[in-house]
């Protein structure tokens, strides 16, 4: 291996930095250098923090805390597919056909918002950025396993070039880019990302399709003096296969029991906000018991909180898309008001829109854009605060 390092260091090395032959492609080089090994780069002058994880070992550590999400996404989609042409499967043929229809997402997803990001960093002559590593698997995963590649391709590029790139790039966005993604996609082509019903996939000799309402497409339509959870039942949903996950949906976002797996990872490891999870559950279970003590004319009103909890993308909107770092808000308390709002905000948006039962995809973006001025406002608090401590001392 020193060998292979010091051939990249003398000979190659040197092609790709400032005045070499292949200048304006340093990084190319250098993305595949650094995922290789870990920068000797340090800073100059104090001060020092010494840490063994680097950005893109951070990143990395969200792609493993991905990965239940993505293996039962995988299962899951062959799964849904077999039982709607009524194919007797097993765990194998499952998860041979679910690779068949995920992997080219992901590997889509990755492709055209990887050229992005080479495009952009070759053009700016900066490094390219290890966010894309967890944007590129996260999109996919908030998609469903029928959608059209090249809407794949073109969501991707939007949530790139437009939510991030035209800002400067990781750090300067204001917007998930993986979300932006999703929300293009769901508003430019409702009827491949529709928020009501998802598709499954039939074979070719039957129909392209079959649609099957959501979880909360159902609780949302429920009518006047019909309970939302006898609806549900009715409909095949009972609360252990929305939280186990085995029902039609997005790829990632189905199973409450993979989300929270990926989440104990994250907290362990210290990656993502546990603030902001925390809150956001607490907002959504708030805003949940304030619904069923309301004298409110509406089913879904009177839906248990702990249904919100698990149905939809919820759970995997405040665990992997409301931490991150960039779009979030970065003060302590900031991260609890910003976290709370999400969660309450999304049942609020569930129960009171009817047009839209999943509300956790606009939540965020939302409170992405508040989270500057929350950060602020507490800002300022810890200045009144601590300008009044010291009047109080100088008096003394």
């Amino acid at each position: 291996m020193k060998f292979l390092f010091d051939l990249m260091e003398k000979k190659i090395g040197p092609l790709f930095e400032k005045g070499g032959k292949f200048e304006r492609l340093y990084p190319l080089y250098e993305a595949g250098d650094t995922f290789a090994r870990t920068p000797d780069d340090v800073t100059k002058e104090a001060p020092h923090i010494r840490d063994s994880i680097d950005q893109k070992r951070l990143m990395m550590f969200v792609i493993y805390a991905l990965l239940p999400c993505l293996f039962f996404g995988i299962w899951n989609a062959g799964n849904q597919f077999n039982a709607a042409n009524s194919i007797d499967s097993t765990f194998a043929a499952d998860i041979l056909r679910g690779s068949i229809m995920v992997l080219p997402i992901v590997f889509v997803s990755y492709l055209v918002g990887g050229l992005w990001e080479v495009l952009f960093a070759v053009v700016r002559k900066h490094e390219i950025n290890e966010g894309f590593l967890v944007t590129g698997m996260l999109f996919p995963l908030v998609l469903p396993p029928t959608l059209p590649l090249w809407q794949v391709a073109v969501g991707i590029s939007f949530g790139i070039v437009i939510g991030k790139e035209i800002f400067g790039g990781v750090g300067y966005n204001i917007l998930n880019p993986a979300l932006t993604a999703r929300a293009f996609l769901f508003f430019a082509y409702p009827a491949q990302i529709s928020g009501d019903t998802v598709w499954v996939s039939a074979l070719a000799d039957k129909v392209d399709g079959v649609t099957q309402a959501t979880p909360l497409a159902i609780a949302a339509a429920a009518e006047k003096g019909i309970d939302a959870i006898t609806m549900l039942n009715d409909a095949g949903f009972t609360l252990w296969n929305i939280t186990l996950g085995t029902i039609p949906g997005c790829i990632g976002s189905t199973s409450a029991i993979a989300v929270l797996l990926g989440m104990g990872f994250l907290i362990l490891t210290g990656i993502a906000s546990w603030r902001v999870m925390l809150s956001g559950i607490v907002g959504c279970i708030a805003m949940g018991v304030l619904f069923n003590a309301l004298p409110l004319d509406s089913a879904f009103a009177g839906l248990p909180f702990y249904y919100h909890l698990v149905m939809g993308g919820f759970l995997f909107g405040i665990v992997f898309m409301a931490t991150d770092p960039v779009s979030c808000a970065a003060t302590n308390t900031g991260k609890w008001i910003y976290g709370f709002f999400i969660g309450a905000l999304t049942v609020l948006i569930r129960v009171a829109n009817p047009a839209y039962p999943e509300g956790v995809m606009l939540a965020i973006l939302f409170m992405n854009v508040m989270a500057p001025l929350i950060d602020h406002f507490v800002v300022q608090s810890h200045i009144k605060k601590r300008t009044a401590y010291a009047r109080a001392l100088n008096n003394a």
